[in-house]
């Protein structure tokens, strides 16, 4: 395929974070997709109602004349979130509640201590229909790093669906084959993953081989190929339909990515579509592109297809060494290399 049309795509897991650096980034992701589920872990964290429609306000205020695109507000799911607040923000728009594991990944330290300890509260996303989106891993100092999302498996997420089982989950970014398994012998339409683009193109080597790279760092960290591989074959396998574009693009400034303690995260939203169409093309799989980008994650949250299109073409773009962020510099995932795929 030289050429590939298909339905904007949709983004569910966007970082944009806030003030200089939001009006950055947005543009980017609203030249490629028509909607992004937006996570609410800034400092604070957005974890009521009114701080959530205030930040969609900055987002739109931020998406340049002449492109639509919408972004679809979470709330930050604390130790401290009630029943009744679940009833409120259905009613208000709201499409799902974050679970980060406290301590999991940047700005998760209000996170949830003890998830068990909020079953009323995820019984109330049952009843209202409204999804709980899991950052996957235990923080355990015990566990593993690389073992993390297969523990929260056995121990978080298996019980949490035999307590609540009317409630829909998304599980974030997965990065193992125990997840893919899980996932596609569960083989249930309550449980769906998101699939970023740097874990279908890369593995831990990027980050380790020939030193440290800290713009390839992300938590959940790159693994093995052999879970690589099974990302593959699951975005384009028979139980496809489980998976969904996620980029988790995530700005940090380079200053705090290159320094002793560097954050987690990787920008991808300057080439996200680009980026996957290579994974796809890797898979064999380009005529599923479309599915996994524009349709698996709208049904699942029970959204109408987009009906503009975007066409891809198979042709070599470079990508800057850096962009301007705020007062700052942002380093974007292929920072002076290539993409084989361009957006028309």
């Amino acid at each position: 395929m030289k050429t590939i049309t298909i339905k904007k795509p949709d983004d569910m897991h966007l970082h944009v974070r806030a003030d200089d650096a939001l009006r950055s980034v947005v543009p980017f992701s609203a030249r490629q997709m028509a909607r992004a589920i937006i996570m609410p872990n800034l400092k604070p964290p957005i974890t009521q109602i009114e701080q959530a429609l205030t930040y969609r306000k900055q987002i739109q205020a931020a998406v340049p004349q002449g492109l639509s695109f919408t972004p679809l507000m979470t709330l930050y799911l604390t130790d401290h979130t009630t029943p009744e607040l679940v009833i409120q923000a259905k009613e208000a728009g709201i499409v799902a509640f974050k679970l980060y594991p406290a301590g999991a990944t940047t700005n998760s330290d209000s996170g949830v201590t003890d998830l068990f300890r909020l079953l009323p509260t995820l019984q109330a996303m049952a009843e209202v229909d409204m999804p709980l989106l899991v950052h996957g891993e235990v923080t355990d100092e015990n566990v593993d790093i690389f073992d993390r999302e297969a523990v929260f498996i056995e121990r978080i997420l298996k019980p949490l669906m035999d307590q609540v089982p009317d409630l829909r989950i998304v599980m974030e970014h997965i990065t193992t084959s125990d997840a893919v398994r899980f996932i596609t012998q569960t083989n249930d339409s309550r449980l769906a993953a998101s699939v970023t683009p740097q874990h279908l193109l890369m593995n831990r080597n990027h980050l380790l081989v020939g030193g440290v790279r800290p713009h390839h760092y992300c938590l959940p960290i790159l693994k093995r190929e052999s879970h690589r591989q099974a990302l593959l074959e699951a975005v384009s396998g028979c139980h496809a339909s489980f998976f969904f574009l996620g980029t988790d693009s995530a700005p940090h400034p380079q200053n705090a990515k290159e320094c002793t303690c560097g954050c987690a995260g990787i920008f991808s939203a300057h080439a996200a579509i680009e980026l996957y169409a290579e994974a796809f093309e890797e898979a064999g799989a380009l005529h599923q592109l479309e599915a996994f980008a524009s349709q698996n994650g709208a049904r699942f949250y029970r959204l109408p297809e987009n009906q503009e299109t975007i066409t891809l073409i198979k042709q070599e773009q470079s990508i800057p060494e850096s962009f301007d962020f705020g007062m700052q510099k942002l380093i974007p995932l292929r920072s002076g290399q290539s993409v084989a795929w361009s957006l028309a």
